[in-house]
């Protein structure tokens, strides 16, 4: 019977420690399952987003094709230009014939200089032979024509050249407007080009990545309903255990009544004392984590107790976490150094001390009356399922465990299953 008893009452004080992790990890669960929905509607949005984007980048591509015939034909245009201009380039030749021109010009009017004037002169003075006199006034006659023509010659000449000169400059002013041109619709196309690439790279980058984090979620869905299945087949095993030594007293209870009965009505029959054995000595009180053992019952230590390690709050009771507005925090984040000690807020018993999910190396300690205490993200575990601990006692370290990027200890408190602000339990700090 006593046996019974103890075991009843084991299963009473773990019961409670059970039933709060597995709320807990039903809740984990449940919010688990929405992720994978959300993952996968954003999924899907990536998927329309890319669709998006491919048909863009099509019709850059398209655009692009309409660029590249542009580009060949500017290309023909300039090689156009090219043999207008080497044509141009010939007829710049016209410049030596001036040049050339200016300078039989230029002998020529030394020459009229030098005789012109005297030997007409002297003509018209001697008049001594007649016929001499003609023929030198038609060869004067036939110089002055041949100059008259060689200066409109001349003249022709600048004018051309002057039309030669304004056709190339026009020409090479076209040209290099139409070079401008290529290079700009060129520089377009690569810019477009660079755009569409990165945008469509990105987007496959995105899609890989949550394909990868909804996956993960997956496999922590699979994980955590591995967990609850295992503390719900401790739950009920516990559950029939209890049932059974329940059971198991009230038999031996009834047993023990019965034997009194008997015993008693012997003696009546007989009228005399019968021996009497030795009276069984009553079952000792139970030793429990709760009571003045520890300090007092927890629930009287409300905006009493010590913060479990020195440091600051990163993340407050309540508050969103991270990006996910669906996501709340149900304890407190508190930086501390690596290796800083933890402290048991209060006197309790270790019920789990391992590594889960989320949480990395996790110490969770029952106060009795369904009060729970939770330490996650330690670097290591200073205490054992099942260990009996005192008030201000370390169970841990502080770490990084369970995927944090720096060190710093969750700490969360439970009321029969319920999340509890940590804040409204220990002292105000400065």
């Amino acid at each position: 019977m006593l046996r019974a008893l103890i075991t009843l009452a084991l299963v009473c004080l773990l019961h409670p420690a059970f039933a709060d992790e597995r709320a807990q990890t039903q809740q984990q669960l449940d919010a688990t399952r929405q992720d994978i929905t959300e993952l996968k509607k954003l999924l899907g949005k990536l998927q329309e987003e890319k669709s998006g984007v491919q048909k863009d980048l099509r019709g850059t591509e398209t655009e692009m094709g309409k660029l590249e015939k542009q580009v060949q034909e500017l290309q023909k245009e300039l090689k156009k230009s090219e043999s207008e201009l080497e044509r141009l380039d010939a007829e710049k030749k016209l410049q030596s014939a001036r040049v050339e021109q200016q300078r039989l010009i230029a002998i020529q009017a030394r020459a009229a200089y030098q005789s012109g004037r005297q030997e007409y002169l002297k003509l018209l003075l001697n008049q001594q032979n007649p016929e001499k006199f003609a023929r030198t006034l038609t060869y004067y006659d036939y110089l002055s024509k041949a100059r008259l023509d060689q200066l409109k010659g001349f003249n022709e000449t600048l004018r051309q050249l002057a039309n030669v000169e304004q056709e190339i400059a026009d020409q090479q002013s076209q040209l290099l407007d139409q070079k401008t041109a290529l290079d700009t619709q060129r520089d377009q196309l690569d810019k477009v080009r660079k755009e569409r690439q990165l945008a469509l790279a990105k987007l496959n980058d995105d899609v890989k990545a949550r394909d990868a984090k909804l996956q993960a979620r997956v496999q922590d869905q699979a994980d955590l309903a591995k967990v609850l299945k295992t503390i719900e087949e401790t739950l009920a095993r516990q559950a029939r255990e209890a049932e059974e030594a329940r059971q198991k007293a009230l038999i031996a209870q009834q047993e023990a009544e019965k034997k009194r009965q008997r015993e008693a009505e012997q003696a009546a029959t007989t009228d005399a004392p019968a021996p009497r054995k030795p009276a069984r000595a009553a079952p000792g009180p139970m030793v429990s984590s709760t009571g003045e053992s520890f300090g007092g019952p927890f629930a009287s230590a409300r905006g009493k107790l010590p913060w479990p390690v020195d440091g600051r709050l990163l993340a407050r009771f309540g508050e969103t976490r991270g990006d996910d507005t669906r996501a709340k925090w149900d304890g407190v984040m508190i930086s501390a150094a690596a290796g800083s000690q933890v402290h048991a807020v209060h006197g309790g018993r270790v019920v789990f001390a391992d590594w889960l999910r989320g949480a990395g190396l996790l110490v969770i300690l029952d106060h009795g009356n369904g009060y729970l205490s939770l330490y996650g993200h330690n670097q290591t575990l200073l205490k054992s399922a099942g260990d009996v601990v005192k008030a201000g006692e370390s169970i841990s370290t502080v770490g990084n465990s369970g995927g944090q990027d720096t060190p710093a200890l969750y700490f969360a408190i439970r009321q029969q299953g319920r999340p509890s602000d940590p804040a409204q339990w220990c002292r105000s700090q400065g």
